[in-house]
């Protein structure tokens, strides 16, 4: 039994200790593009919030999208599951892409994103 736990709780901690490296590889990558944007995030979250009226951002990364370095904003509106999501080209200001996702998607989205 104590040989039983004692593997059980090695493998919690490989485990944990995976999960940790994953999340400061994934905020090492944001932050490497971010020193390559020519807008900052305050500026590309401004830019698309002026494009959904009393909006407010839920979520916002920067990533490579297609060869370009974006700003993607999903934001979510009063009186509406629905979400608006925005994309500003990072280095000159420009909004790319502004969509509609119901609720739906972004679930569909959040379980692509998982895998």
């Amino acid at each position: 039994m104590k040989t039983k736990n004692i593997v059980y709780s090695l493998l919690t901690a490989v485990l944990l200790a995976a999960g940790v490296a994953g999340c400061a590889t994934k905020e090492k990558k944001e932050a490497s593009l971010e020193a390559q944007a020519k807008i900052t995030r305050a500026d590309a979250e401004k830019i698309a919030l002026a494009k959904v009226p009393d909006g407010k951002i839920k979520s916002g990364e920067i990533e490579n999208e297609k060869g370009k370095l974006i700003w993607s904003f999903d934001i979510a509106t009063p009186g509406t599951k629905d979400i608006t999501e925005v994309n500003v080209d990072a280095m000159t200001g420009q909004v790319i892409a502004v969509d509609k996702e119901t609720a739906a998607d972004e679930k569909k989205e959040e379980g692509k994103e998982k895998k």
